[in-house]
């Protein structure tokens, strides 16, 4: 242990840093098979912003790496350790300050589970949209590092539109507050927006002031099972093209249907290759004409079969397996994952190159997708020990960027850039881009400690 993360130690209350290599090494990573980490120098888990705040000037002040982690759910590399850094694991930050039924908002430390705000805010008629996969285990903290969307966000955005302020420490270990708590204002740059997505590379979010929404009006859930992609994809067009804009529209194709199929016993191979799910929640008589309306865009996309669901029971339990395909998936080895956007009406077009690449790469691709805005997650399983099988997966992935940068799509549409995007991100900003975010990140971070190596550097 270096003698000047001892000195850190002494600085903080008992309890908050650790040191045990065993206990390190499970703050090393995040959920992303493909990319490279260290064993941190140091964990620690502070209860304060003004613990966070001696932190940062501590490394600051003699060039310690600092690495902001949330619940490590993460699928770039985001959160890995680099060599002799310090981990700041937000974990014992986890209270909801305040929930305010009255302005609709929440103020919460980064620590608290996505989840677990949503149930709170739940209890005073109120709703937090933004809903990754994750939501069960993923925090605020880690959500707004990434700018997080999920399955809703098609029609309710990201996180990045529910953050109206946040405290941030930042640069030499000074502390500050952006952002506001009114519904409006446009005083000076939005430094807010700027913070979200940076993936810790600007600071480190110790409280987050969260817009909530009033309670959604019932969903009406519509299904339909195509034959392929090709036809699954023709079908989101053909919503898009309607003008309906549903609350959700899922893709899950073969792959996933079967590894959630082996796992649990659902039966919903029987159903057909590739699966939408649709769900429409416009209040009243508009909701039922919305999901008529998506029921016949499948119709005209080629569905083998779709209806519309009676039963709740049923329609929670597909969105369900959708959210087990990733955790079926990985039952089967390490899942290699990617995660791409693609204008809305070129996703027919993108499930196509996706089956053109596994053919050329010899790999079996699944593809789970948020196919409503375009953001679509094609993954391949390595079996373990396979070294060849791993290498072509990388490659595949590799190619499955590169073929939605041609079509005028973006590297990531909500897992962020971390390790794993560097490369598709240059080639999607330009040097030009890049070195506009290179000179916020000096301006920002003058020592140069916060998740380096990450993003863009």
């Amino acid at each position: 242990m270096n003698s000047l993360l001892l000195e850190l130690g002494r600085a903080l209350p008992a309890g908050r840093f650790l040191s045990d290599p065993d206990v390190l090494s499970s703050y090393a990573h995040d959920e992303a098979e493909r990319a490279p980490f260290a064993v941190p120098g140091a964990v620690v888990r502070p209860r304060s912003t003004t613990e966070v705040a001696t932190v940062v000037a501590f490394c600051a002040e003699h060039g310690i790496p600092v690495i902001g982690r949330g619940a490590g759910t993460g699928l770039s590399g985001g959160a890995n350790a680099v060599p002799g850094c310090v981990v700041v694991s937000f974990e014992a930050m986890n209270a909801i300050v305040r929930i305010d039924p009255e302005e609709r908002l929440a103020v919460v430390q980064p620590g608290v589970v996505n989840e677990e705000l949503r149930q709170a805010a739940a209890r005073h008629g109120l709703w937090y949209p933004p809903d990754p996969a994750s939501a069960p285990w993923s925090t605020i903290g880690g959500n707004v590092s990434t700018n997080a969307g999920g399955v809703c966000c098609v029609k309710y955005g990201v996180t990045r539109d529910y953050v109206l302020g946040l405290e941030a420490v930042m640069g030499r270990g000074d502390v500050v507050r952006l952002g506001r708590r009114t519904a409006k204002g446009v005083a000076g740059y939005d430094l807010t927006g700027l913070m979200v997505g940076s993936e810790g590379t600007l600071g480190l979010v110790t409280e987050v002031t969260l817009r909530l929404r009033g309670a959604r009006a019932a969903e009406r859930t519509v299904v339909g099972a195509f034959d392929g992609l090709a036809a699954a994809g023709r079908a989101v067009a053909e919503v898009t093209a309607s003008g309906v804009v549903p609350s959700a529209l899922e893709l899950v194709d073969r792959h996933c249907l079967r590894a959630v199929d082996d796992w649990k016993h659902m039966g919903l191979t029987e159903s057909g290759d590739v699966l939408l799910l649709a769900r429409c929640d416009a209040p009243g008589p508009a909701g039922d004409e919305e999901a008529e309306r998506v029921l016949s865009c499948f119709e005209k996309g080629g569905a083998t079969w779709s209806a519309r669901s009676t039963d709740e029971a049923e329609a929670d339990a597909l969105f369900a397996a959708r959210r087990l395909a990733y955790p079926a998936l990985e039952r089967l080895g390490a899942v290699l994952t990617e995660d791409v956007c693609v204008p809305r009406m070129l996703v027919p077009e993108m499930l196509g190159r996706i089956e053109d690449v596994a053919a050329a790469h010899d790999v079996t691709i699944a593809t789970l997708a948020h196919a409503g805005d375009g953001n679509l997650h094609p993954m391949t399983v390595v079996p373990p020990g396979d070294d060849d099988a791993r290498a072509r997966g990388h490659a595949a992935l590799e190619r499955v960027v590169d073929e939605a940068l041609s079509l005028g799509g973006t590297v990531t549409g909500e897992h962020g850039v971390g390790l794993l995007k560097k490369r598709g991100l240059e080639a999607e900003l330009g040097h030009e881009v890049l070195a506009l975010h290179r000179a916020v990140k000096r301006a920002l971070d003058p020592a140069g400690i916060f998740n380096p190596g990450k993003v863009f550097t």
